[in-house]
């Protein structure tokens, strides 16, 4: 039974998502403090208030704090765009420089003129029908 508790914490994809989780709260912590110290100052500066809450509507009785959801919207974006300009595409172009598009090797293989059955690139003879055919000569890579 323990065992079975082992092998699943102990499993990549367990351990993985761990570490996803507190890179993700070490992560907001910034975002959190980017918006507080950076982004609020730059919305009072233009339109007076720290931040959206202020912005409330009562209809029938109940408060609408339109404010407050236009401040989690706005967190999101800087969130995404952080996500996206901070992580995403630095590790696009770095997978694109890891995963250099590599020629394919030549093939081994080629049809016979005779039966189109596809035989060795050094064969003399056609192991399907028989036909003689010129031995291809592997062309060097070029390195």
């Amino acid at each position: 039974m323990l065992k079975g508790f082992r092998d699943f914490i102990l499993r990549g994809n367990v351990v993985d998502m761990a570490v996803g989780v507190i890179i993700g709260a070490a992560f907001n912590a910034v975002v959190s403090s980017l918006v507080k110290d950076i982004f609020n100052p730059l919305i009072a500066s233009t339109v007076g208030k720290p931040d959206f809450g202020g912005f409330a509507f009562t209809f029938h009785g109940g408060k609408f704090a339109v404010g407050d959801v236009l401040d989690a919207v706005i967190s999101f974006l800087i969130v995404a765009t952080v996500v996206y300009f901070g992580v995403v595409m630095p590790m696009q172009w770095l997978l694109a420089r890891v995963q250099a598009k590599k020629e394919p090797p030549p093939p081994n293989t080629r049809n016979c003129p005779e039966c189109l059955s596809e035989i060795p690139n050094a064969a003399k003879r056609c192991a399907h029908c028989g036909q003689a055919v010129e031995p291809v000569q592997p062309v060097p890579a070029t390195a």
